[in-house]
């Protein structure tokens, strides 16, 4: 998984600095749009990481407050 967290942006960034370093038109434009992905898939890739770890922090926060409360009288 973490192979392609890193790998996959960093794939793309490759391929936008090549094409970059191709020259033209059409490859200078795809090649800044690819280095553009890039950056959003680690922000996607950052944000998951972030809304996982906030749930298991919510999930650990509500069985610690299970564990404090008393029994329920029957």
């Amino acid at each position: 998984m973490k192979a392609f967290r890193i790998g996959l942006p960093a794939a793309i960034f490759v391929a936008g600095v090549v094409l970059i370093a191709i020259g033209g038109d059409a490859p200078l434009g795809a090649g800044i749009v690819l280095i553009g992905v890039a950056g959003l898939v680690v922000l996607a890739n950052v944000m998951m990481r972030l809304a996982l770890q906030s749930e298991r922090d919510r999930a650990e926060e509500e069985r610690r407050r299970q564990e404090r409360r008393p029994p329920p009288d029957s």
